[in-house]
């Protein structure tokens, strides 16, 4: 069974995906995506439950991971380091973004 889950839902993160939907919307295999969560790259809404779950947006990520895991070749701690440079690009850009706003520019 393969996961099925519209823009909208993986736009909102107030809506939540399991272990396994994470899993079978990334391309991830189960391993990956534990060491992922104990690394702190994906965060479960409650890390005490059996099942774990997780707000939608981070089907997008997981997607991202796969893309760099694939085409770089990186195991989870490579792909911990990637995902946390290019979150700090983002909110980078998204501060230089904010400054200009408020220049004028």
């Amino acid at each position: 069974m393969h996961a099925k889950l519209s823009g909208t839902l993986w736009q909102s993160s107030h809506k939540a995906i399991s272990f396994t939907q994470l899993t079978e919307l990334s391309g991830l295999s189960e391993q990956e995506l534990r060491e992922l969560v104990e690394n702190g790259v994906f965060v479960p809404l409650d890390k005490k439950d059996k099942q774990w779950t997780f707000t939608a947006d981070y089907a997008v990520t997981a997607r991202t991971v796969h893309r760099l895991r694939n085409d770089l070749d990186l195991d989870a701690h490579g792909l911990t380091a990637a995902l946390t440079l290019l979150e700090r690009v983002r909110l980078l850009e998204a501060e230089q973004q904010g400054i200009r706003t408020t220049q004028g520019f």
